[in-house]
């Protein structure tokens, strides 16, 4: 037994806000902000709650099926509304899910987390069918005042409606780390915005990236150049040409939106990869990498099988 994503759906704030608006309160400019990180714009506003419920309705549209048909769902994300309850709470009231729902924080890393634990419950036979969703409103916990941190940050979601099938299932192989001692190099206080060692995060988020995703493709017995498509965390644009520079793996072969969406932390895989299969990128028994890493230090990666129901739904 084993998962196959039946559905998907992504949900952004409508307000933009671009290079051009951060060049008039904060000392930068557009052609900065592009060179090292390669985002244009960022969108801001909502609750992680409001996006996780457009996310997740939007998944279980596609997906053709009742809310009430989930038996449990996953809401990753580093920015809940409230200390308690769970934002997942929240969602699983107004979407009328059904069986439980649980919050979890492995920061950037989140989604790929989350996915892998969805896998296991449903390969378990403990959920026949979930909801797994990224959400994350940053700006909340972002200093506008801050040039190193406030280029960087967005608010998003995405969503998956994920099955269990008596087959294999799409996830092959995962890798799952943390180094605890490095939580210091990226943080936010309760109450407090966004710190961060930009240099550090840089020199770990490489590593940890290619070695999480060197380990993952070999437990597959898989060979970089056999992957189609990599769906990285979308922090920043070096980092990802970096990263697949030492994997081996083609730079025209990631997904990315964060020269629209900025970093959104759990939500950026899954709005990568809607944006990939939306462009007709997938094919059916395609190779897909996920690979993130966040604060804590976490890193995690997973390597899935593209199916055609997918797309047929």
């Amino acid at each position: 037994m084993g998962a196959r994503i039946r559905g998907w759906g992504t949900a952004l704030p409508t307000e933009i806000v671009t290079n051009a608006d951060l060049e008039k309160t904060l000392d930068t400019s557009d052609a900065w902000i592009l060179a090292r990180t390669g985002i244009r714009e960022r969108r801001i506003g909502s609750s992680t709650a409001e996006l996780a419920i457009a996310a997740g309705r939007s998944a279980l549209a596609h997906a053709g099926v009742e809310a009430d048909s989930v038996d449990l769902t996953i809401l990753c994300t580093t920015t809940p509304d409230d200390s308690v309850p769970a934002t997942s709470a929240h969602v699983h009231d107004a979407l009328g899910l059904g069986g439980g729902a649980f919050d979890l924080n492995a920061a950037c890393a989140g989604f790929v987390y989350g996915l892998v634990t969805a896998d296991a419950l449903l390969s378990s036979g403990t959920a026949s069918r979930m909801l797994l969703i990224g959400a994350e409103t940053l700006s909340r916990i972002t200093d506008w005042t801050d040039r190193n941190t406030a280029v960087l940050f967005g608010d998003g979601a995405g969503a998956l409606v994920l099955d269990r099938t008596a087959d294999e299932g799409q996830l092959l192989a995962s890798d799952l780390g943390l180094d605890g001692s490095a939580r210091h190099v990226l943080r936010a206080p309760i109450g407090g915005a966004i710190q961060m060692d930009g240099r550090e995060v840089f020199r770990r988020a490489v590593r940890a990236m290619v070695d999480s995703a060197t380990r993952t493709l070999q437990r597959a017995k898989v060979r970089p150049d056999q992957v189609a498509l990599v769906v990285p965390h979308q922090a920043n644009i070096r980092i990802i040409q970096a990263a697949c520079d030492r994997l081996g793996i083609d730079r025209s072969r990631a997904a990315t939106v964060l020269d629209r969406t900025g970093n959104t932390s759990s939500a950026s895989i899954p709005l990568a990869l809607v944006d990939a299969i939306h462009k007709d990128r997938l094919e059916t028994g395609d190779l897909v990498l996920l690979t993130g890493f966040g604060a804590g230090m976490t890193w995690g990666s997973a390597l899935i099988r593209w199916h055609a129901e997918g797309t047929d739904q």
